[in-house]
Formats: structure tokens, sequence, C-alpha cells
């Protein structure tokens, strides 16, 4: 080979390389990993709690459960955007503890259906020819998944979350002051029932006796000795 065709070979496999790495690349270089919280966010509660109310969140916006434990949950959506395609939206939560909260992590996959069309055909026999595969008209229709792709849209996942804050249990109320030593060693007195005056006897009206009658004294009969007085 001539040293100008070995050039040119070469040259074309460089080139071809390159364009297989900047290929290749393309989707590396979006996978940055940064330290966005695009698809997680920590909330109050424990990871089950958490968990329970992304259930009720996917349930109040029409998704079909298909799995629920205390540290994921899955769900399904389908959407038909035209007659011939069919869509379906799969989102997987899980949930992990995170100090006295929870680290709640989201994953939505958009799946995307087309109607494939498969005629029939059957064979027919014509005399001397022999058989003749001809096609009907009957279609076997089919749906093929023909996409898959993460959503990325981070205004998607933060409707999400908001709606998730819905569903969490309420915050604990704030713990009360500690009872001062001094205060708690004191024992609280309890206060006697004080007791109720006795009513008095009324006096009763006293009813005075009559002074008693004086009996005169009876005069004495005169006796025989006694000489008369003379008128």
């Amino acid at each position: 080979m001539r040293p100008s065709h070995a050039l040119a070979a070469s040259l074309l496999a460089v080139s071809l390389s390159a364009c297989g790495g900047r290929a290749a690349d393309s989707t590396l270089l979006r996978e940055s990993f940064d330290s966005g919280d695009t698809y997680s966010r920590t909330v109050p509660g424990t990871p089950a709690q958490a968990c329970e109310a992304a259930r009720r969140t996917l349930l109040s916006q029409g998704y079909a459960i298909a799995r629920a434990d205390p540290d994921g949950v899955e769900g399904n959506k389908n959407f038909q955007p035209r007659e011939d395609e069919h869509e379906q939206l799969v989102l997987r939560i899980s949930c992990a503890p995170r100090g006295d909260e929870a680290l709640v992590f989201i994953s939505a996959v958009q799946d995307r259906y087309a109607l494939k069309k498969s005629p029939t055909s059957a064979s027919v026999g014509v005399g001397a020819l022999g058989s003749v595969s001809l096609p009907f008209g009957s279609n076997d229709d089919s749906l093929v998944k023909v996409a898959s792709s993460t959503v990325q849209d981070a205004d998607f996942y933060r409707r999400f979350f908001a709606r998730l804050q819905q569903y969490l249990p309420a915050a604990k109320a704030g713990t009360p002051e500690p009872v001062p030593p001094a205060a708690a060693t004191v024992p609280a007195t309890v206060p006697q029932p004080q007791p109720q005056p006795q009513p008095q006897p009324q006096p009763q009206p006293t009813v005075s006796e009559p002074a008693p009658v004086p009996v005169p004294a009876p005069t004495p009969a005169p006796t025989a000795d006694t000489p008369i007085p003379a008128n």
C-alpha cells in the first residue's frame, strides 16, 4: 500500500473513533451528578410515613399502585395522545431514614408504544400453479414499545413533592418547658373544705305564768268560853 493510501486510512479511522467517542460521551456529559435536589427531598416523619404519603399522592392523581412497602412505592398511569400511540408513566419512590427525618427519592420513566399492523395471508390453490399466498383484509394489531426515557423535568418533580407535603403527618406540638426542681419538690396543697356554719336554734319565747291569787285565811269560829260582847 502506498504511503498516501495508508495516511488516508489512518485519518479515517481516527475520525470515526472520534465521532463514536463524542456520541458515547454526549449521554455521559448530561449525567453530571450535581448537587441538585431534583429527584430527592428531605421531609419530616419516618420513612414509612413518607412512603404512605407518596402512595396517597399517586392515588390522588389517578395512578394505579403496583407496589407499596414501608420503604418503596411504585405506580403507573396510562395515556393515549393519539389513536395509534400509547404512553405509560411509571413512578418509583424510595424512602430512607435521615436522622429524625426521611429522605424521599423519585424517578419517573415514560414509555411509548406504537400500534403495529401485521397483515395476515393465506394460501390458495390455483390449478397447475400450485398454492399462491394472497393477503386478506384482516390485520393483527399489536402495541410495540418504541421509546423509553427517564423524565428529567425539574418542575414535574417539584409538583410531586409539593403534593406530597399535604399527606405528611402534622408537625408535633412544642415540648412543654420542664418544671423547676424547687417547685417540683413542694407538694401541692389541696384546699381543705371549709366547715359550714351550723344554724343556731332560735330561742323559744317564754310564756310567763300568772301570779298565784292569795287565798284568805279562814276566820276561826268562836268558842264557848269566849264572852260575847254586849251590844
